[in-house]
């Protein structure tokens, strides 16, 4: 998809698909990775398996791969979560973290329907965790303070990118 590729990653409600939809609103080629890549399976081998948990939430590799290799476009934003993004993370010409205070976070979370990723007590538990831990992100990239306005966010992860 582009020249130059970047993943936006970060914890449950740090924003990746609402910057998403900004950079695309703004006429970048984004990919939603969680509606377009993802699926539940093993984050080692990419087996398919049944239900919905944190744990198995990962990306097609090979689809990863293809839209990577596809140089028409400039530059291209993979916008997610995914917990195999290990095997893919070498393949980004950068990595922007979305980071949020935790007043923020809980904030977002209480505005999630009860069908949605993190609706739940259990899940919205696992999201404060992994989000004062920082468990199941990369451990290097760009930390973006994702509590800003929206303008703010994208403006200042476009400053890091090369067009």
């Amino acid at each position: 998809m582009g020249i130059r590729n970047y993943l936006i990653e970060g914890v449950s409600c740090s924003g990746k698909t609402t910057v998403c939809d900004e950079l695309l609103r703004r006429g970048f080629q984004a990919i939603h990775g969680d509606r377009q890549l993802a699926y539940q399976g093993d984050p080692e081998t990419g087996t398919p398996l049944p239900g919905r948990c944190h744990e198995h939430h990962i990306w097609d590799i090979e689809m990863v791969r293809r839209l990577v290799s596809d140089k028409s476009q400039p530059v291209t934003f993979f916008c997610g979560g995914s917990r195999n993004f290990h095997k893919f993370i070498d393949w980004f010409d950068g990595v922007f973290i979305l980071r949020i205070d935790t007043e923020t976070l809980r904030q977002r979370l209480s505005r999630r329907p009860a069908d949605d990723w993190g609706g739940t007590p259990e899940q919205r538990a696992l999201i404060e965790y992994l989000h004062k831990t920082g468990a199941g992100l990369p451990e290097t990239g760009i930390e973006i303070d994702a509590s800003q306005p929206l303008a703010q966010v994208v403006d200042q992860i476009l400053r890091y990118v090369t067009l």
